[in-house]
């Protein structure tokens, strides 16, 4: 598994800015870390494909760290030679929404990079590592709940969109976002 790893995480540097950043497991000491990179690239990356008001009621709970994700040992942090946070995100066996019944499918969850960090390779990082131990862990599939900025991203790593979805959220949100899957 670990030669794997290390060349999954050798090719995300394809026409990327090759500053040096550092990916890890995330523990729940990172909350903070996590909060300080959603909240931000939420609020603006997806102010262009999202109506204010749904921003608005959205994300007071998007933007907060998941403390189940973050106790999983599946959910990561990405850290610039500075110690700053440019990007989060990991998997986990069940979608925020239900348990899945196909055991070959495994679910992306919680993805973001901080504005700062966009187009620098931080998302693709965290893909491939998810990637690399949903698939030692026995999982064949990934689907993951897009949001519409959201969805080039994921295109470019080969997932395929299936439909448009509105996700179900605290305070009765209901949150527009696509669903897609790919093989891995």
């Amino acid at each position: 598994m670990r030669s794997r790893l290390v060349k999954a995480l050798a090719r995300r540097g394809r026409g990327c800015d090759a500053a040096p950043m550092r990916l890890r497991v995330a523990t729940l000491a990172d909350a903070a870390a996590v909060d300080a990179v959603l909240g931000p690239s939420y609020a603006e990356l997806m102010a262009s494909d999202y109506a204010p008001e749904v921003l608005a009621r959205a994300l007071p709970s998007m933007g907060r760290a998941n403390p189940v994700l973050l106790s999983s040992g599946r959910y990561y942090l990405v850290e610039a030679e500075t110690g700053e946070t440019a990007g989060c995100g990991g998997w986990s066996p069940d979608p925020p929404d239900r348990r899945d019944e196909d055991p070959r499918r495994a679910h992306i969850r919680h993805f973001a990079t901080h504005p700062d960090w966009t187009r620098r390779g931080v998302g693709r990082m965290l893909y491939e590592r998810c990637e690399v131990d949903a698939r030692a862990a026995g999982f064949s599939l990934f689907e993951c709940y897009a949001s519409l900025n959201g969805e080039p991203f994921y295109a470019a790593l080969g997932f395929r969109r299936l439909e448009r979805i509105e996700t179900p959220m605290p305070a009765g949100v209901r949150f527009p976002a696509i669903r897609m899957e790919r093989p891995i």
